[in-house]
């Protein structure tokens, strides 16, 4: 009987919601900036972050000591609208230490960067690195960090098995529904299933963060910067204590450390399988999305490198074998940062414009942001299946064109698609489209220059922060900006991180009648 008693209460409900806990966890962040402003004598930031942290963690108890324990009816969908509230509402409370520490600057900015933080977009919003203290950019990096934590876990643990982000391109569930091929897995208490994914890819994504930050040390980057690079590549947020990879040491043996490990932007199978079903084999080279990346990956580069050669060729440049090789490998680094909506930019991208003489168009950047990355990863845009589902659609559509009557059989390395994906697929691409085309709009109502305005809706969508600066012959000036468009920038970035099907989801009668 005792033993009974002790499992329901280990199964019992919890009095931490998932939104208290990670509001806990943003509280307890704090404290590695306070301490790294204490070492500095950076007494200023180092008040700022432990008073805050201390406040956070005690509201957060308090509030867990009174609300009691209560076991929602529809856990699955509070767990959505808790990842709504941490990209949306958390914000607030994180920009308390950044807007007490700077003093020079007006609240709805430190909110809109630590918005940019925690969905990854990893806007450069105050331009000179030397503008913040050292425990801010590693407070900053530490909540982008975090937050391609929170889609990693949120991904296997809440995501598919609602037919959301991705999912419902391969799932037999409608979006926003569960899918009958995992009903074992939903059926589970969804609070066991979000500590089970956590336990799991906690160790992997702290372990892959680790060794990066070796790699950056051995190939000469400082502590700091080696750190912030690190959980900068790992989350996709492009963030830098020094302006991006022209400032840092490491060179280019740290330019191919970080290659490597933005490969796990590409597809969810190159760290985890626990978002495949039964029958699926783990196999990475037959991964769809893995293989559009790759092609993406050396294609685009050898487009440009043979674009460069010839402009080359017709200024009589061809004779600097040593440029044209750091031409193609700035142009490979460029294009896996930028489809993994990572944002940095290799130190030899611009030597292709030196050596042939034609500048690098900011519009393949803008499209590689766009297509994105694999499914269930830290990377924002469409997504790589999503790509792939519509290309295998067109294909099979041309190919009615020929032969009207004709059936076909479903080749294995399409059984990853569900018979409707590539419609889903297609909805969500217009979806993407309009708000694409409302977030222009909007800003243009502001004032922003059509051009301008493209950029900053195709960065926030994508989650892609560092195209505002690349991406642009002209510096856009987003400090300048009103508060409503900075809210705009905001918005965008949420509904890029969170995808419009999952805030579709939310708007569920059954949510809120419940």
């Amino acid at each position: 009987m005792r033993a009974k008693r002790r499992s329901r209460a280990r199964a019992g409900p919890s009095r931490v919601t998932l939104f208290l806990l990670i509001f806990g966890i943003a509280a307890a962040a704090m404290y590695p900036p306070a301490l790294l402003a204490t070492m500095r004598d950076d007494d200023i930031s180092a008040r700022s972050f432990f008073y805050a942290g201390t406040l956070g963690l005690i509201v957060v108890t308090l509030i867990s000591l009174a609300r009691g324990r209560v076991r929602p009816q529809r856990e699955e969908m509070r767990q959505l609208l808790a990842l709504f509230g941490t990209f949306a509402l958390l914000p607030l409370y994180l920009a308390v230490p950044v807007h007490d520490a700077l003093q020079n600057t007006r609240f709805i900015n430190a909110y809109l960067d630590m918005v940019s933080a925690v969905t990854t977009t990893g806007i450069d919003l105050f331009g000179d690195p030397d503008r913040l203290a050292p425990a801010l950019h590693l407070w900053r990096a530490e909540v982008a960090w975090l937050g391609g934590l929170l889609m990693w876990v949120a991904a296997g643990a809440i995501l598919a098995p609602m037919s959301l982000g991705g999912f419902e391109v391969t799932a037999r569930g409608e979006p926003g529904r569960a899918d009958p091929g995992t009903l074992a897995m939903t059926r589970a208490d969804p609070a066991k299933r979000l500590r089970r994914v956590g336990s799991t890819l906690l160790p992997i994504y702290a372990g892959l963060t680790g060794v990066l930050m070796v790699l950056l040390l051995a190939a000469g980057e400082p502590p700091l910067v080696a750190l912030i690079h690190a959980m900068s590549v790992m989350a996709t947020s492009g963030i830098s204590p020094v302006g991006g990879l022209d400032g840092a040491a490491a060179g280019r043996m740290g330019e191919l450390a970080m290659f490597c490990f933005m490969i796990f932007a590409l597809s969810r199978l190159t760290f985890s399988d626990d978002t495949l079903s039964g029958g699926r084999t783990r196999n990475l080279l037959k991964d769809p999305e893995f293989r559009v990346g790759a092609l993406l990956v050396i294609g685009v580069p050898l487009l440009l490198f043979l674009r460069h050669w010839i402009g080359a060729f017709e200024i009589d440049m061809v004779g600097r074998p040593a440029e044209a090789l750091r031409a193609l490998w700035g142009g490979a680094f460029t294009v896996l940062s930028y489809l993994s909506t990572t944002g940095f930019v290799s130190t030899d991208w611009q030597t292709s414009e030196s050596w042939s003489g034609l500048g690098a168009s900011g519009i393949i950047l803008l499209g590689l942001a766009m297509i994105g990355g694999g499914v269930a990863t830290t990377a924002g845009g469409v997504k790589l299946l999503r790509v792939y589902a519509l290309y295998l659609n067109g294909l099979r559509e041309m190919e009615r064109l020929v032969y009207p009557s004709s059936v076909t059989s479903m080749a294995r390395g399409q059984r990853r698609l569900q018979s409707n994906g590539a419609f889903i697929a297609w909805v969500f691409f217009m979806m993407f489209a309009i708000s694409l085309t409302a977030v222009t709009l909007v800003l243009g109502l502001y004032g922003i220059q059509f051009e301008e305005a493209i950029v900053l809706a195709v960065a926030t969508l994508s989650t892609t922060g560092p195209l505002i600066e690349h991406a642009s012959d002209v510096q856009i000036p987003i400090l300048a900006f009103g508060p409503g468009a900075k809210l705009v920038l905001c918005v965008a970035m949420v509904v890029g991180r969170l995808e419009t099907l999952a805030i579709i989801a939310l708007l569920t009668p059954d949510l809120w009648r419940k």
